[in-house]
């Protein structure tokens, strides 16, 4: 079964942006590459129960195992050691990706308290739109009584688009929550 985002990136999504930005071809129309789910742990990676715990978010909220993500030098000042566990990251593709994307946009995003929309300057150069959760309770699948402390996890919206505009234009035919 095809997720419901992608069919509606091949029936609204491609014809709208076609006319908008002019294009030609409708492989020029920008789409989703991938989504990027990350949370930094710090030292507190160290202490194996506090990963594990992270993991078993991770692979609840996003359906797939996550990478633990190390250290690559050793920094005194920091307390950090060479290859040491330092946070998780997952990559999500294809299938799990317009999942995941659709039940952030109409599931967890409007569960945010006072949530006002997010704002359109987290854009870098390339396209990319990246934001911070501060809380992984707004999640549907996270169980209240299972967190025992509160933790943020950054997301990445990988997008094919040339500039920021073309992004932008690509997230808000899906519905994106922009503020402005």
């Amino acid at each position: 079964m095809t997720p419901r985002f992608r069919t509606i990136y091949k029936e609204q999504v491609i014809p709208n942006l076609g006319q908008k930005l002019n294009y030609q071809n409708s492989h020029q129309i920008p789409k989703l590459e991938k989504i990027q789910v990350n949370r930094g742990l710090g030292l507190a990676a160290q202490n194996s129960n506090i990963l594990k715990k992270s993991i078993e978010e991770f692979r609840t909220i996003t359906g797939q195992k996550p990478i633990i993500t190390k250290s690559k030098k050793s920094n005194a000042g920091f307390k950090i050691r060479e290859d040491m566990d330092l946070g998780l990251t997952v990559t999500l593709r294809g299938k799990k990706m317009y999942t995941f994307f659709d039940k952030l946009i109409n599931l967890t995003l409007p569960q945010v308290r006072d949530f006002k929309g997010l704002s359109s300057k987290s854009f870098d150069r390339d396209g990319n739109y990246t934001f911070a959760i501060k809380e992984q309770l707004i999640f549907p699948e996270i169980n209240y009584e299972d967190v025992d402390q509160i933790r943020g996890l950054d997301i990445t919206i990988v997008t094919t688009g040339n500039n920021k505009d073309e992004s932008k234009a690509l997230l808000a035919e899906f519905g994106f929550p922009f503020n402005d």
